[in-house]
């Protein structure tokens, strides 16, 4: 008999390695070609008259404003306006949301608060809150700065303490049981499990904070890329109003990279 399950074992083949079974591996060039393929089609249909140019002008048509916008120098005054109040809106509200949300997932008293309070006032459109920080704030930079913010505070807050939430308590019992002090649980154990949460929490309330940012320029803005947008469908321009769009999207693009360089900078211990 054993020398059977032995012969069994020497004829038997290797059992392939599953460990990256569910680890996705980047294939970098299918978006390019989606994207040409999709830009493609766009034009054809433009040319043979499929797509009309009233509804929805050809790329060539939108990359040709897009350039004059460049070489009139207003692309700079517009996309520099809105970048500053993106990053200035997106940063304060994300430190916001990281320091409630970190109170929220480590403190019963805090989280009694914070979490009720987040839930009744999450659901809120918060471009409808515009009008009242204008009021508070007056037309300038404060009211648009303030709607980003508060934009983007709550999902902030909800991706922190739901990360908090959602680490192995088996690991911060082995934290207690080597005697490890509170603050070196959460700085060692607790906020390294939650970052892949909290990263993926900034993936949303930036593209929440994009969004706001056009609807606040659109009200009450001389520059940025939705005062642009805004002024070419007065204009019933729409070469230049996709060509906004394409910028919008190009930010959007920008952000998310960013956040991706973040991913594997900060979650290299992920296997």
């Amino acid at each position: 008999m054993s020398e059977q399950i032995k012969n069994a074992e020497q004829g038997a083949s290797p059992v392939p390695y599953r460990g990256g079974g569910f680890r996705p591996k980047p294939v970098r060039i299918v978006a390019p070609i989606l994207f040409a393929f999709l830009i493609g089609f766009w034009e054809f249909g433009a040319a043979i008259g499929w797509i009309s140019p009233l509804v929805l002008p050809a790329p060539s048509e939108a990359f040709a404003a897009f350039k004059e916008l460049l070489n009139s120098g207003d692309l700079a005054r517009h996309l520099g306006a809105s970048l500053q109040r993106l990053i200035f809106g997106w940063t304060a509200g994300s430190l916001l949301g990281i320091a409630f949300g970190i109170a929220a997932g480590l403190f019963t008293l805090a989280r009694g608060g914070i979490v009720p309070f987040v839930a009744a006032i999450f659901p809120i459109p918060k471009i409808a809150l515009l009008p009242l920080f204008i009021i508070w704030f007056g037309i300038g930079e404060e009211s648009k700065i303030a709607t980003i913010l508060f934009g983007t505070f709550f999902p902030t807050v909800i991706a922190v303490y739901g990360g908090i939430d959602n680490v192995d308590r088996n690991l911060i019992r082995m934290g207690q049981s080597f005697n490890l002090k509170w603050w070196s649980i959460v700085w060692k154990i607790i906020l390294p499990g939650a970052l892949p949460a909290i990263l993926s929490g900034f993936r949303i309330s930036a593209s929440i904070a994009i969004i706001l940012l056009v609807a606040a320029e659109m009200i009450g803005a001389e520059y940025g890329v939705g005062a642009y947008i805004l002024l070419a469908g007065n204009l019933m321009a729409m070469d230049q109003l996709v060509a906004g769009v394409a910028i919008l999207s190009i930010m959007g693009l920008i952000v998310s990279w960013l956040i991706g360089r973040a991913e594997k900078l900060f979650l290299r211990w992920r296997i």
